[in-house]
Order: structure tokens, then C-alpha cells, then sequence
């Protein structure tokens, strides 16, 4: 299994959900790049947002992004070797 185009943008829609707030939502307006409507769209037909433009998070959907903003931290965060290097800096 890959990472494809429509999964990498699924991702990134999921990412931008504040998961602070079960209050706030994400609109995905028609003016946004194709790719990321298409992906919000994708994202309702798997019943993960419940709106086609974005909306909340449904429960599984709240999962997913855990995971895809747990994952963005851990890729994000500094090696080892890059913490040792800036302290010595």
C-alpha cells in the first residue's frame, strides 16, 4: 500500500480540523483548489466528515485525524542527532 495523490490530500484535509474543539469545523469553500474539495468529498463518502464542504468530524472521522495529526508530529518533530547538533550550536 501507497501513499497516493487523493490519500496525501485526504490527509491534509483531516489535518486541519482542530481537535481542541469539538465545536469547530472546517469549510472547504468552492473557490478552494479542486483537490482538496474532491478530497472532502471523498472524506463524507467514507463518513468521516459529515458534511460534503468539510462540516465535523463524526467519531471515526475524529480517529482518523488523531492519528493523522499524531503522525504529523512525530514526522515533524527533530531527530536525535538534530536536538545534539542545535545544543551544541
Amino acid at each position: 500500500m501507497s501513499f497516493t495523490p487523493e490519500l496525501v490530500a485526504e490527509l491534509e484535509v483531516l489535518a486541519l480540523f482542530d481537535l481542541g474543539s469539538t465545536f469547530e469545523g472546517v469549510k472547504i469553500h468552492q473557490t478552494a483548489d479542486p483537490k482538496v474539495i474532491d478530497a472532502a468529498q471523498r472524506l463524507f463518502d467514507k463518513e468521516l466528515i459529515d458534511q460534503r464542504d468539510g462540516g465535523y468530524l463524526t467519531s471515526l472521522g475524529r480517529d482518523a485525524a488523531e492519528h493523522v495529526q499524531g503522525l504529523l508530529l512525530i514526522l515533524n518533530s527533530k531527530s536525535k542527532t538534530d536536538k545534539k547538533l542545535a545544543e551544541l550550536a
